[in-house]
């Protein structure tokens, strides 16, 4: 289980708040809510806090929701009762409330495995549909400075371009299985405008892309960086249940992570910004290939064991190349190498 003492969590929270483009100084003396603490991009948003109170003396009040406490309070074992810290048993299917001022609120709390699609999906559409109203409804009385929702490329349906921007909408079948994911996310986009347009509450919107690092679910994921670092780190051989001729780009926790705070501080009120890493497209079979080139001393091997048809919780539209030029006009780069992060992420789960 990751947490914010891992060497490389705090190799990644000196880089990250090191950025000298993002306006940290908006953030201090500030409260921040931030939902589904537990997943990985939303657990290191915690750490930057917690990092910039303990180093910077921000005096940033953090309020940190999930629904599973325990597991919340491995991911953040030290934090409870320092930083301002404070972690709260959440549901955001439920309304939430808290007397306090909350300056910024950042909605993280959704699943995007395929495992989940399958079992859950109704759930998947309630954290994304309900669950964004309620904090909707909370920020009404709040006076918020403002609202980021993490949305998805998969927003953007089949391709209709070769570098999508945020205004290149396509079309999916919402009658597929996957469909419950993209299609509740472009909802509580359209409820953040609507909001916005009727009640005044500022907001922006991150659309992620393949986002890996430290703190990321490795078992019964179903997402391929998942499945195959699993693999690497319990020292299995590689499997692949296609050919492996799909081509897909992975940006590092840290650089998401700093495009997340970009687009929260720095960020235009009303728009939707990209967050990927573009610079090293891969095939999935190339990328197997070069785990096992990283750790021969493993004596891994690459398996193919191919199912005849492809699972529903899978997203069939294909590569969608995501044009982050938007988001690089406020300041944001990348700075990790798919080499590189890699190795963070293997080493971060074996400290």
């Amino acid at each position: 289980m990751i947490n914010y003492s891992n060497k490389i969590v705090q190799s990644d929270m000196q880089q990250i708040t090191a950025a000298t483009y993002i306006e940290w100084q908006k953030l201090y003396g500030k409260t921040v809510l931030i939902t589904g603490v537990n997943g990985m991009l939303a657990t290191y948003m915690v750490y930057v806090l917690a990092y910039l109170n303990e180093y910077y003396d921000a005096d940033i009040t953090i309020l940190a929701t999930a629904r599973n406490l325990k597991k919340a309070k491995e991911r953040f074992l030290g934090l409870e009762g320092h930083y301002h810290f404070e972690l709260i048993e959440y549901d955001v299917n439920n309304p939430f409330a808290y007397d306090g001022p909350v300056d910024y609120i950042v909605h993280a709390a959704s699943n995007a495995s395929p495992r989940f699609i399958l079992n859950d999906p109704v759930g998947i559409i309630k954290a994304n549909t309900i669950g964004t109203m309620n904090l909707l409804e909370f920020a009404k009385d709040k006076n918020v400075t403002n609202f980021l929702f993490l949305s998805t490329r998969e927003i953007y349906g089949k391709s209709i371009e070769d570098n999508i921007d945020e205004q290149a909408y396509g079309a999916f079948d919402i009658l597929e299985s996957r469909a419950c994911y993209p299609e509740s996310k472009r909802m509580a986009e359209t409820m953040m405008q609507s909001y916005y347009d009727q009640f005044g509450i500022p907001f922006t919107i991150a659309r992620l892309a393949h986002s890996y690092g430290p703190g990321m679910e490795l078992v019964n994921d179903g997402r391929i960086m998942s499945d195959l670092l699993n693999n690497v780190v319990r020292r299995e051989d590689i499997v692949l249940k296609s050919d492996g001729s799909a081509e897909r780009a992975f940006c590092y926790l840290s650089d998401a992570i700093t495009g997340l705070f970009t687009v929260l501080l720095n960020g235009d009120n009303g728009q939707a910004y990209n967050i990927a890493n573009e610079e090293s497209p891969i095939m999935i079979r190339d990328l197997a290939q070069l785990l096992l080139s990283y750790f021969p001393e493993r004596h891994l091997n690459l398996v193919f064991d191919i199912p005849k048809e492809i699972g529903k919780g899978y997203s069939k539209m294909g590569r969608t190349k995501l044009d982050t030029s938007k988001l690089e006009l406020l300041g944001w780069k990348k700075d990790v190498s798919l080499e590189v992060g890699i190795k963070k992420t293997i080493e971060s789960f074996e400290a």
